[in-house]
């Protein structure tokens, strides 16, 4: 194959994974890298972890894992891939396969020709478009110097209170990364229901939203931000929402992201309406000899059969492979995403891939939900966490359609999400997940593990045996209507069901389940039911006990009391 000139815009992620294979595959070809910023292959999700202190120098944001600084010289020397930074890509003519760029630093423009060109011009942060937004103290903290700017802010004391805009990922690490080390006094603000809305149903979310506000963080949810001003008293800034009005020294603006594809839009390439570049399995654009992948795009998400803006730099680098193949002449596809995610917020793991139950609802599915609670290792075994997690399938077809949970052992958590997420990608079923071989050795695992039994716990669900409420169910109809109808049966031991029964006296019946089967004729008949033991399987099994002697009135609660405790929506002590 004849020598060509291959043209990356763009050195995020995307990019220089896309040079360096094409390198490996075609030593002779020119590979050029055109990057508006100075810095190329930095790792902007470690931004969080830097402005926490968990990372201790910028530097480690950009080396590689060999401990070398990622820099223009670098890949000249080591990869022999031409890099040009702080250039910036104006406009691109498809018929001449020419791009037009600036350099930033002198304001010179220059054509660079091409053979075959990536597009691989990630994206951008969404604004907060409001009066105040570009005030000194409002920033997206995407770029590393940004970053620095808030460490030296923070490291100086500069910063007694913060507010964060946005309850996605990126909005809770860095809500993370400024109250924990820093101890400052920080307020989330999120406009929708409830925290990683877009990843996480109610009751996962409710566990992650108590870990922030036991952290001291205030969360303000269903509120919208509306202007921010200039402050004369002891803070630069305050943010007015639609409730109220929030004293800061540093507003950070963290409502997700857009692709970049003016470029595209305007070269005519053919971008879908939600704005992604349109490419097919092998990430080629309407123009066959442009191939685009990364935050620019749209992906096909393989659960839906739609299209969706997916941004995690894994992907990218997955991505990156597969164009740098198919431009040296091979045949590689991409075939899709399931939307795998993970995150740290404060000390807890969270953590997901698939669908929502809501998301499976609104695409037409009929979505049940399993949610279990378990030991990462042997119950016998000196140490361990929970794991808090929650599987979605679908009631027709039985077709795993996601999972999401949360656990102070992150390791183990996200190893538990990949292994159903590898499911996903291939249409498994709860019958592939319950039947599933995992690992076991007491300091790793349990006999059963907690795939296997979230997988059990659904076809039980699926079939009708188990009939259940989630946390956030419970604490409407218990909690907060008080509903006369309703009782809860604890069979748990005495000692732990006697402060709830102390505090909800008759409405808090305890009968432990290995007594069951001698005391039916204490249950009352003419009441709703909720069994509740400490994580949900001795309930089951007193919901069967009880099915089978003619009780149609009972549901076990999910999680049990493990999980009202983790959401935060029942702590008695």
């Amino acid at each position: 194959m004849a020598s060509q000139r291959i043209l990356i815009i763009g050195g995020g992620a995307l990019g220089p994974k896309v040079a360096c294979r094409l390198k490996r595959l075609r030593q002779d070809w020119e590979v050029t890298v055109v990057e508006q910023q100075e810095e190329i292959a930095c790792s902007v999700c470690g931004i969080p972890y830097y402005i926490s202190g968990d990372v201790s120098e910028i530097k480690g944001l950009m080396t590689a894992s060999f401990q070398m600084v990622r820099s223009r010289e670098f890949f000249e020397n080591a990869k022999n891939v031409c890099v040009q930074t702080k250039t910036r890509a104006l406009a691109l003519d498809r018929k001449a396969k020419r791009v037009l760029v600036r350099h930033l630093e002198t304001g010179d423009e220059q054509r660079l020709s091409y053979d075959k060109l990536v597009l691989a011009t990630g994206r951008r942060p969404k604004s907060l478009d409001v009066p105040g937004c570009d005030l000194p103290g409002v920033i997206s903290a995407t770029t590393l110097r940004q970053a620095e700017d808030i460490r030296q802010r923070l490291s100086q004391g500069e910063v007694a209170k913060a507010v964060v805009v946005g309850a996605g990922p990126r909005g809770l690490e860095m809500t993370a990364a400024v109250s924990d080390l820093w101890g400052v006094e920080t307020t989330l603000v999120e406009a929708g229901s409830h925290v990683l809305a877009d990843l996480l149903d109610l009751p996962v979310a409710r566990m992650v939203q108590q870990e922030l506000q036991s952290r001291g963080v205030q969360v303000c949810l269903n509120e919208s931000v509306t202007k921010i001003v200039s402050a004369t008293g002891d803070n630069a800034l305050e943010v007015v929402t639609s409730k109220q009005r929030l004293p800061a020294d540093l507003v950070i603006v963290a409502l997700g992201a857009e692709p970049r594809t003016e470029l595209a839009v305007s070269a005519g390439l053919m971008v879908s309406p939600g704005g992604g570049v349109m490419v097919n399995q092998r990430l080629q654009t309407s123009d066959p000899d442009i191939y685009a992948g990364g935050g620019c795009i749209e992906n096909l998400h393989l659960l839906t059969g739609r299209g969706t803006h997916f941004f995690e730099p894994s992907l990218a680098h997955r991505q990156g492979r597969v164009i740098g193949t198919n431009l040296a002449g091979d045949c590689a596809f991409f075939p899709g995403v399931i939307g795998s995610f993970t995150l740290k917020v404060f000390d807890l793991a969270v953590a997901g891939a698939g669908l929502t139950f809501e998301a499976a609802r609104q695409e037409g599915l009929t979505p049940e939900a399993a949610l279990v609670v378990q030991q990462d290792h042997a119950h016998f075994y000196p140490t361990q966490e929970l794991i808090y997690l929650q599987l979605v399938v679908d009631r027709s077809s039985r077709r795993l359609l996601g999972v999401q949970g949360a656990s102070a052992n992150g390791d183990a958590l996200v190893g538990r999400v990949n292994t159903i997420a590898a499911l996903l990608l291939h249409r498994g079923t709860i019958e592939d997940l319950a039947n599933l071989e995992a690992a076991y050795s007491p300091p790793y695992a349990t006999a059963l593990d907690i795939v296997n039994t979230v997988a059990n716990t659904a076809e039980n669900v699926v079939t009708g045996f188990n009939q259940s409420i989630s946390v956030v169910d419970f604490q409407r109809l218990f909690l907060e209507e008080a509903r006369d109808d309703i009782i809860c049966l604890d069979v748990r031991g005495a000692a732990n069901a006697a402060p709830f029964v102390a505090r909800f006296k008759e409405r808090w019946l305890n009968v432990p389940q290995e007594t069951l089967k001698h005391r039916f004729s204490e249950i009352p008949r003419d009441k709703r039911i909720v069994l509740i033991c400490n994580a949900g399987m001795r309930s089951y099994e007193a919901l069967r006990q009880l099915q089978t002697h003619g009780f149609d009135n009972a549901v076990g609660l999910q999680g049990g009391v493990a999980a009202l405790k983790k959401a935060g929506i029942l702590i008695v002590e």
